[in-house]
């Protein structure tokens, strides 16, 4: 009877015990096998093989498989005998003609030119001498130089067999001696069945749910699962539940999972905090939780894409009705925005001190994204043209244009507000009544009376340009441009209306460059556009450099001075002719001055 030193060193971890021995037992790589049993049945063995995969996928037991059938003298079609003593040393890797070479630790120049010494000696008992070359890919330049005539022309009795993580680094002609065949990760259900054999041959009882939990640790690598399986086998009792899964893994049940984001969606953010920090007392570790939540958010856009095949990979299949009902509360554009908030944070959480901080402020920024899927519909209106921005009104095409109001202050490109003298006061935020544009009267002067201007009016659909309302209208016009068209339409410092339907802008000398923009073709058609949409009818737009006029010069150019408020400027000068013209009249009786020989005084 063994003592318990004796029965520790005997002991074989999982992974080795239960390693596949014929190509039957190979689980999830059924189209290697079948190609390689096939090859085999058909006298058609390639004499290089490339393996490639991921990890713990069955790349080096398959390659012992097939070394196995090739030299087994006992062998029944593809089907190696595992009795003999030949597959016996193949499958402890201490046969002398299947010789296992390691190409991290074997990657010299020096490795292969031995390798190439040896290749033509013959076997010693067996058909093949089979080179098996596992991580092939860490072989340097110079070896694999070495390599290509010896892999291109074999001696009859030799096979090579390379196995590789990272085929895109083999050069291109290695590639192209061998047959390559790419290992797939293995299917959840597919771990978790063989995860069930091997507890049953240890005798073990396991709750399904806790081999759910390992298999989808496993991200699809046999051997992952296998030795993850191994620890918990020693860490658990003889009736192993998803409770010590957890607690051997770090990780939070699914309820748990599904409570969290339930408060994240119902934007309940003292809920949500609270939920975080009851699983982290619970002893689930900060890095498992956030990638259990990653790839919560993953399942929600699955489910929300309507991929009804993808499996999940953070809870079980029961579950999946909860998370039908969530992603379709919260959407597939909050969910994208949810994965790359919680992407970026895990990527800052590596290496700092305040990693729970990181996390609990990304859970709150989730908690408060608004709901994206409406930006799809305010994009297809802006395109459409139905929308203008900074503007919540209806379609331009279908509804009128907002009504005009005087603006709180005045712009830099309107005329300046007179200030209060005698008893004629004028409110900031008072609206201007605006003729209608079906409308033929023309604004009468009143010379007895200030002006009446009533608190409200009706919404119009337009202002038509008219005198005394030029700076308005080029507030207003102004507001509707965009870009650099608009920054340089406000460097403009007088408007006014050269006949009925032409608006002059001016600007002085040190804006020429400005006026130069503006003029060009697009920007000023562009100009004319809007300010016919302004005006309800068609509007020629002018632009002007500013001069000063001689201080004697009469005629028919009306000029307007202003005192503002602590200073004095010249703001613009208006293109009338008549001395007698109603407009004129009206325009001296707003501004305080008196009609000389066709200047404003």
């Amino acid at each position: 009877m063994s003592t318990p030193e004796e029965s520790r060193t005997e002991y074989t971890v999982l992974a080795r015990r239960f390693r596949p021995q014929a190509f039957a037992d190979v689980v999830g790589q059924e189209h290697v096998a079948q190609a390689l049993r096939n090859s085999i049945v058909q006298g058609r063995v390639a004499h290089a093989y490339l393996f490639t995969g991921a990890r713990g996928v069955g790349k080096t037991s398959t390659a012992r498989i097939l070394a196995k059938s090739l030299n087994c003298p006992n062998a029944v079609g593809p089907d190696p005998c595992n009795v003999c003593e030949v597959c016996q040393g193949i499958a402890t890797g201490s046969d002398v003609d299947v010789l296992e070479i390691d190409g991290a630790s074997n990657r010299g120049i020096d490795d292969i030119r031995s390798l190439r010494q040896n290749v033509n000696v013959r076997s010693m008992r067996s058909r093949y001498k089979i080179y098996i070359i596992d991580e092939v890919h860490m072989l340097t330049k110079e070896a694999f130089n070495a390599l290509l005539k010896t892999l291109e022309e074999p001696p009859p009795n030799v096979k090579f067999i390379f196995c590789t993580t990272e085929p895109n680094k083999v050069p291109d002609t290695i590639l192209s001696r061998c047959q390559r065949f790419d290992f797939g990760t293995i299917a959840t259900a597919s771990i978790k069945s063989r995860l069930m054999e091997i507890a049953t041959a240890e005798g073990k009882q396991v709750d399904s749910e806790a081999l759910e939990l390992v298999a989808r640790r496993a991200a699809g690598s046999m051997r992952d699962s296998q030795s993850l399986f191994d620890q918990l086998l020693a860490f658990g009792e003889d009736h192993i539940k998803a409770a010590d899964v957890h607690r051997l893994l770090g990780t939070a049940p699914d309820d748990r999972l599904i409570g969290i984001m339930q408060a994240v969606i119902a934007r309940q953010q003292g809920e949500l905090l609270e939920q975080f920090q009851m699983v982290l007392d619970n002893g689930v570790q900060l890095g498992e939780l956030t990638d259990q939540l990653l790839y919560y958010i993953r399942d929600l856009l699955i489910v929300a894409s309507g991929a009804g095949n993808v499996p999940l990979q953070s809870v079980a299949d029961d579950s999946l009705p909860v998370l039908k009902q969530q992603a379709a509360a919260w959407g597939v554009r909050n969910i994208m925005a949810a994965m790359q908030i919680l992407a970026e944070t895990k990527g800052k959480m590596r290496g700092v001190g305040y990693g729970r901080a990181l996390a609990e402020l990304a859970l709150v920024r989730l908690s408060l994204l608004e709901d994206l899927n409406a930006l799809e519909h305010v994009i297809a209106a802006l395109r459409s043209g139905q929308f203008s921005l900074g503007t919540t009104s209806a379609p331009r095409a279908s509804a009128p244009l907002a009504p005009l109001t005087l603006p709180a202050r005045p712009a830099a490109a309107s005329l300046p507000v007179p200030e209060k003298k005698n008893d004629v006061a004028v409110a900031e935020s008072t609206p201007i009544p605006l003729r209608s544009p079906t409308s033929t009267a023309r604004l009468a002067p009143e010379p007895s009376a200030t002006p009446v201007l009533t608190p409200a009016q009706p919404a119009l659909p337009v202002c038509e340009l008219q005198p005394g309302l030029e700076a308005v209208f080029l507030t207003q016009l102004i507001g509707r441009l965009t870009g650099m068209l608009k920054d340089n339409v406000k460097n403009s410092t007088a408007s006014a209306i050269s006949g009925p339907n032409q608006l002059v802008l001016g600007f002085e000398k040190r804006y020429d460059l400005a006026r130069q923009y503006c003029e060009r073709n697009d920007n000023l058609n562009r100009l004319r556009e809007m300010a016919s949409q302004l005006a309800g009818k068609p509007i020629s737009v002018a632009l002007r450099q500013l001069v000063a006029a001689p201080p004697a010069e009469a005629g028919e150019t009306v000029k307007a001075e202003s005192t503002a408020a602590n200073s004095t400027k010249k703001a613009a000068v208006s293109e009338v002719k008549g001395k007698a013209d109603p407009f004129v009249l009206k325009a001296a009786e707003i501004f305080h001055g008196k009609v000389g020989d066709g200047t404003l005084i």
